[in-house]
């Protein structure tokens, strides 16, 4: 039941518990809500960061859809679900709002255990129309009553398991309703001839205008007639796509096509869904939106208000940035990628939907005939890099760890197995702040070390990932580099060493007061958490422990001699990487390491086998046993196994024991 009578402006959004609390406010209070949900997603962005232009432009389609669907009976579904904050300010978590995208709080996406509205765990895109069908498909089955709704943006629809479901859809002909967001966006302009064909019909109302007319004037027929009339008004309809939509993709799909709607007119939008609901048969509803709709700079830059970190209201400066006396790795990239195009015509940019969230932004506008946005389509990007090397062009395909799993197959098959040289650049590797588990780079060392021909290197600052790009410009088969969403760490000497196949770089650290004293310690690391590994080399030479680094570099190959070498002097040796512990680095040369050598005391510490939540990068590395404090507390116990001391750093990292959760 509603829990107030109406909406004004002493109706607070707390009072909202579920979406039965807006289903009987008249359309202007409908509008103020709008405007309500509007400012208070605004002002959270503004202060935790978040996807801000996509959640604006759906508040009204949000609203429409909660107001005429009974939610959890009838599930709605987000595709990518980036843009759910107005969903779940409707669905009861208006009280935990402000603790959006932060450790602890609720997610940025919609999450099972949060909300019996959130039907599934959300992060990547194109997934929802199969996810919808599936349940749709189950609940039939089983005689459970229910719509399904699937809500995907036409940046999404460009992803090829979009149209694999479809395609499965229209041939179930069950009753499933897809809402196609079409704001001509997905984070960048949309490309290809997909986002063509959803323009075009944007730009078509003749048939919906002919087809309203007629099915209003059947519904004022008896039952007993308009049931009748209906059945040959269907076939009368589809004799008028004929003529209409002979190119409607989703017609010839086997789906009912409604639309094109204006996407913040609720009043409308709730009736075409009022006739959408009692249809049995797959229905594509085509809404267009605007991206950033009713905070105007959003609506100006909906690219830069994507994806956002906290911002000054006023200002719009972001509240977060300091002075950097470093790039960005991502910058860092962009940078050497422009220099090495400037002299090599042959180089190609490639990217899935992320130009500017991989850098690309400047290459596309000096180098446009030499860029490609393939849309959301990353396996795709692969296997048609793969015939750009095979063509004689030199392909650099930058894509973000998370969503370089789409396309492990055509690494696989279409690259390595044919020993093709490409190059891919994997943005975000390792822990990525605050989108939580389905965008954590955790996963890619374990995953492609096993791949044959396929060189991997994680570079540790700006220096080396310039010297590691060009390095792989030149080779004869395929490379991929990772680095994480950071700023690179201050350059030192070593960074600069030439690139050798398969081997590091060790650099030396001094005690605080034997600075000849010979060091029986060393900690060895991928090169993106080399910062923290530093830190905790710091922390132990202040013990005046005797510690040195050495930073990989080379995750594969490896030369296994060169390494051997290299620890053959040390005692006390733990392997850290940014990447998932089991399958990972370490352990394969802590086990080496065992193999070749007696006496030595050594520790693996990496990721644990499990999902990781949302946080800031310090958050997510301490809860996974990652911290500076951690890694040097952990290297004393290693040190003295007796010593089950507290961490006498900063105190926050208490009983240390070697076997624990990190080495599972």
């Amino acid at each position: 039941m509603c829990n107030f009578d109406g909406w004004s402006s002493t109706t607070k959004l707390s009072q909202i518990k579920s979406p039965d609390d807006i289903k009987n406010l008249s359309y202007e209070e409908v509008s103020k809500l709008a405007e309500d949900i509007r400012s208070e997603i605004v002002s959270t962005v503004s202060k935790n960061g978040g996807h801000l232009s996509s959640n604006l432009g759906v508040v009204d389609l949000t609203i429409a859809l909660h107001r005429v669907f009974d939610s959890p009976k009838d599930a709605i579904i987000w595709d990518v679900s980036h843009q759910c904050y107005a969903h779940k300010i409707l669905t009861g978590r208006y009280e935990q709002f402000d603790t959006l995208r932060e450790a602890g709080g609720i997610s940025g996406f919609t999450k099972q255990c949060e909300s019996e509205h959130d039907f599934f765990d959300c992060g990547h895109s194109s997934t929802s129309i199969s996810q919808g069908l599936g349940l749709l498909t189950a609940r039939k089955m089983q005689s459970i009553e229910g719509k399904v709704i699937t809500v995907i943006g036409d940046g999404a629809m460009t992803g090829g398991e979009a149209f694999e479901a479809l395609s499965h859809a229209g041939t179930l002909a069950k009753d499933l309703i897809v809402v196609l967001n079409d704001n001509q966006m997905s984070i960048s302009w949309n490309t290809g001839t997909i986002s063509r064909h959803i323009s075009n019909l944007s730009m078509s109302a003749r048939y919906q205008s002919l087809r309203y007319k007629i099915d209003h004037a059947i519904e004022k027929f008896p039952e007993k007639w308009s049931n009748h009339l209906a059945k040959l008004n269907y076939r009368f309809k589809r004799g008028l796509k004929g003529i209409f939509f002979s190119n409607n993709l989703f017609v010839d799909l086997g789906f009912e096509y409604v639309g094109p709607i204006d996407g913040h007119d609720i009043r409308y939008m709730e009736h075409v869904l009022k006739r959408v609901k009692k249809l049995n048969r797959p229905v594509v509803v085509h809404v267009v939106t605007k991206k950033g709709k009713g905070f105007l700079p959003a609506e100006e830059d909906p690219i830069k208000y994507h994806g956002i970190g906290p911002f000054n209201l006023e200002t719009l400066q972001n509240t977060e940035l300091e002075e950097k006396k470093s790039l960005s790795f991502t910058e860092s990239f962009s940078s050497s990628l422009m220099k090495i195009a400037e002299k090599d015509d042959k180089v190609i940019a490639i990217t899935a939907a992320m130009t500017k969230g991989t850098g690309l932004m400047p290459f596309m506008k000096s180098y446009p005939e030499r860029f490609f946005d393939v849309g959301i389509a990353e396996q795709h990007a692969v296997t048609f890099a793969g015939g750009l090397a095979v063509g004689g062009m030199k392909p650099v395909v930058a894509i973000y760890s998370t969503f370089m799993q789409r396309a492990f197959d055509q690494l696989v098959e279409d690259i390595a197995l044919q020993n093709i040289p490409a190059i891919f650049v994997l943005d975000h590797s390792g822990p990525v702040e605050d989108d939580g588990e389905t965008h954590q780079g955790i996963f890619d060392i374990s995953m492609l070390r096993p791949v044959p021909n396929l060189s991997l290197v994680a570079p540790a600052s700006s220096v080396e990932l310039d010297l590691c790009l060009n390095w792989a410009i030149e080779q004869k088969l395929p490379v991929v580099i990772r680095y994480p969403k950071a700023i690179c760490p201050p350059e030192i000497e070593e960074f600069s060493l030439p690139i050798e196949i398969g081997r590091g770089v060790l650099i030396k650290k001094s005690t605080k007061n034997a600075e000849s004293c010979k060091a029986d310690t060393l900690l060895v690391c991928t090169g993106g958490i080399y910062p923290e590994v530093n830190k905790a080399a710091d922390y132990l030479v202040s013990e005046n422990v005797a510690c040195d680094i050495y930073n990989l570099r080379f995750l594969k190959p490896l030369d296994k001699e060169y390494f051997l070498s290299v620890v053959r002097d040390y005692d006390y040796i733990m392997f850290v990487e940014d990447g998932i512990r089991i399958g990972g680095i370490g352990t394969y040369l802590e086990s080496l390491l065992q193999r070749t050598y007696t006496g030595k005391r050594t520790a693996v510490c990496g990721f644990p086998n499990r999902f990781v939540p949302q946080g800031k990068r310090s958050d997510i590395l301490k809860s996974a046993h990652l911290s500076s404090e951690y890694l040097a507390t952990k290297m004393m116990k290693i040190r003295n196994p007796e010593n089950r001391g507290v961490n006498q750093w900063d105190g926050r990292v208490n009983q240390v024991e070697l076997g624990g959760k990190n080495d599972v």
